[in-house]
């Protein structure tokens, strides 16, 4: 075999042997840049951050540039209450207060989809009756993607659904936006039953 080419082959054999290497080091699995971006939302970290692209009604060219995260913990004891009931529950309920309903995304996805609606409408009808009540929106991710990613995408989920409650007649001061992103998972599982309840929004009362 001609020297040249031996000592060619041995190097692309290497090469390709540390890019195998390297990908197989990764944490976790990145979501796809084929999901879109948009700059100027979400929180600003130094890095460049490939935002998902919402779909729907309520996506993000609807929003205005007061889209940010409040500085909020809302909650409070309502995480053990939901943490402890079974799982029908929490698949009913999520970690949002009583008489309020959670909504549930796509993969990948921050926009509000037409099965949603009826919750969303639900949850306005309730604030509209209870006009002292203000109401935290807490934006949920399944674990898939970087942490990063994952609180860029819960705010946007956020962030969707208080402009829904906006347009439903819902003062904007009395809605604040929260994102946990993936770090408070409802269900542990790692298939989709669980991914797909993780991917949520819930509405918790101040």
């Amino acid at each position: 075999m001609n020297k040249r080419l031996f000592t060619t082959l041995v190097l692309s054999s290497f090469l390709g042997s540390l890019i195998l290497f390297g990908a197989g080091c990764s944490k976790k699995t990145v979501v796809p840049p084929g999901s879109g971006g948009s700059a100027g939302a979400g929180p600003s970290s130094g890095t460049d951050i490939n935002y998902p692209q919402a779909e729907g009604g309520y996506s993000e060219g609807n929003l205005s540039a007061e889209g940010n995260l409040d500085d909020t913990t809302g909650g409070g004891g309502m995480d053990s209450l939901a943490d402890n009931q079974t799982d029908e529950y929490k698949r009913a309920h999520g970690r949002s207060s009583e008489n309020l309903y959670p909504i549930y995304f796509e993969f990948d996805q921050a926009g509000i989809t037409a099965d949603m609606t009826d919750m969303m409408v639900r949850n306005a009808q309730y604030l509209n009756a209870n006009p002292g009540e203000t109401v935290t929106i807490q934006g949920n991710c399944d674990e898939r993607g970087t942490n990063e990613y994952n609180l860029a995408l819960g705010e946007r989920r956020s962030i969707n659904a208080r402009q829904f409650l906006i347009d439903l007649g819902i003062e904007f001061s009395r809605i604040k936006t929260l994102s946990y992103g993936e770090e408070r998972p409802l269900f542990p599982g790692m298939d989709e039953t669980a991914y797909s309840h993780n991917r949520r929004a819930d509405f918790v009362l101040e």
